[in-house]
């Protein structure tokens, strides 16, 4: 079969497919480790925020009760109270200094004793917390104060950050995680900035506390993901990328066994290698030509003509057969329309069609393409519609037909009797003509249950009005046998072979000139 000729090598999607399932295990499978990876990543930071939001809060618990303790002592001279205000630092190892304010100034302090210092409430975030970038002692050195009021009087006592920094740098060894107390925050370098943190690039997450003003952000850096993925997944990659290679082996040894018979038809439609042959059909009576099934060939570069048997079944069942017939109406119609003058008015001309053209209403604009090449009322066209596919009486298949019968265009059912739909489209469908398989009109004078049903085929079409083609007429025998019966047309070897376009329209010519007529344009003679 001559569907192998090489053409020049270009990127199509059947070269691109291996490709691409080939590539499809190791996509999904690293798209579906990506998405694990990234849920390790979020639930660990997750928790590791969570721990850090605990240990804080743990040391703000510290704070808390120890300003707490020192409410009573508001109030009363510092030399009384210093002491305490002393002991409390010693007591608590989270606690670095203790103070007490009073009409919102610091008059108390354990480190000093008696000090002189206005007392912001604004700058502490809801009034209790106040991420410091240090003081007059340690300036530069991050510090946590908390605040416990009522009213212009209460305590302050203060953490100091390396308390923080070890909770950061210990439970998030490799995440990037920040403190935020208001506009404040602090990174694992125990810089106190002013601001928003940065976001992670991975898995990033804000843990606020319910109990005290303060946020935790944690997630991890851009490589991290990808250093998980590496360090857990390698096996997994080595198998997906070895599903990866067998599945494109397998399609594109699969392509190169079942398609490429549908992309060497596709090589011959690009170069407009399918022609149209014409058979004539005569009519009854003085057997004229009234009109010509039109026959598609593939002239091959190599191979020469080759049979409609080898390619027509293959280029329906692919679907390319709808673009093969787009192009053969308009090699028939731009082949004949110049030489229209040699057609009688009505001038059947028949192209098959199988249930992929009854699918797609585009067909009317084939149509209606083709009668345009022509004056009105010179050529009939007559669809034929074959068997090999099912036709389903869809509500777009009966739009179409009805839109052709409006446009002129005749339906026929071809080689009726031998399909097992045949009755069905007669129900189902308008159609004009009946074109009767060539193996009953073999049978006449022979096998008298087949001239039965011959005769039974033309006496429905008589009853249901419509118009009888008998098809593979070879013998006088077989013609005054239909003639008899009154067929509408015959077609056959009897009265001539399929032929190509220029062989066709001399013999128009020569039949044309046996008229008497004016004469007919001159064609090219061979």
């Amino acid at each position: 079969m001559p569907l192998s000729v090489k053409r020049p090598a270009r990127w199509s999607w059947r070269a691109l497919l291996p490709w691409v399932v080939g590539a499809l295990p190791l996509v999904c499978g690293a798209a579906v480790m990506n998405w694990q990876a990234q849920r390790e990543l979020r639930e660990s930071s997750q928790a590791t925020t969570e721990q850090v939001v605990q240990h804080i809060e743990q040391i703000l618990d510290s704070l808390s009760a120890s300003a707490r303790s020192l409410f009573p002592l508001v109030g009363k001279p510092c030399a009384e109270v210093e002491v305490a205000l002393r002991s409390q630092v010693t007591r608590n190892a989270f606690v670095r200094s203790t103070n007490l304010f009073e009409r919102n100034t610091l008059y108390c302090n354990s480190l000093f004793g008696e000090f002189d210092e206005p007392v912001n409430a604004a700058d502490y975030t809801e009034g209790r917390l106040w991420l410091m970038d240090g003081n007059s002692v340690t300036p530069g050195h991050p510090l946590l104060v908390y605040r416990a009021s009522e009213g212009a009087r209460g305590a302050i006592t203060t953490v100091d950050g390396d308390h923080l920094l070890t909770v950061l740098r210990m439970l998030g060894r490799d995440e990037d995680l920040q403190i935020q107390v208001g506009n404040n925050w602090m990174g694992k370098d125990g810089v106190v900035r002013h601001g928003t943190p940065p976001t992670a690039a991975t898995a990033a997450v804000l843990q606020a506390s319910a109990r005290y003003p303060f946020s935790v952000h944690g997630g991890y850096g851009a490589h991290k993901q990808a250093e998980l993925m590496r360090d857990h997944y390698p096996a997994l990659l080595s198998l997906l990328l070895l599903l990866g290679v067998v599945a494109g082996s397998v399609v594109r040894w699969q392509i190169r066994r079942a398609s490429s018979p549908r992309s060497e038809l596709d090589r011959a439609l690009e170069a407009d290698e399918f022609l149209p042959y014409f058979q004539p059909v005569v009519r009854k009576g003085d057997y004229r030509w009234a009109g010509a099934e039109v026959l598609m060939r593939w002239n091959h570069p190599r191979e020469g003509l080759v049979r409609p048997d080898l390619f027509i079944p293959y280029a329906e069942h692919s679907g390319q057969i709808v673009a093969m017939t787009r192009a053969l109406m308009l090699h028939t119609a731009q082949g004949l329309a110049p030489y229209a003058a040699l057609l009688e008015d009505g001038f059947h001309i028949g192209i098959n069609i199988t249930a992929d053209h009854c699918r797609d209403l585009r067909l009317l604009d084939d149509c209606r393409t083709f009668l345009q090449h022509f004056e009105p009322g010179r050529v009939k066209l007559t669809l034929e519609l074959t068997e090999r596919k099912l036709i389903e009486a869809t509500p777009v298949t009966l739009e179409l037909f009805e839109k052709l019968h409006e446009m002129g265009v005749m339906i026929a059912l071809d080689d009726f009797g031998t399909g097992q739909s045949s009755l069905n489209y007669l129900r189902q469908f308008n159609v004009d003509y009946l074109k009767i398989d060539q193996s009953f009109v073999a049978m006449i004078g022979g096998d008298a249950l087949s001239q039965h049903i011959l005769d039974s085929i033309i006496e429905l079409s008589t009853k249901l009005g419509l118009g009888i083609v008998a098809e593979g007429v070879e013998t006088q025998t077989q013609r005054d046998y239909l003639e008899q019966r009154q067929v509408d047309f015959q077609q056959g070897f009897l009265f001539a072979r399929p032929m190509p376009l220029e062989e066709f329209l001399r013999a128009l010519a020569a039949q044309s000139s046996r008229l008497p007529q004016p004469a007919r344009p001159e064609i090219m003679r061979g």
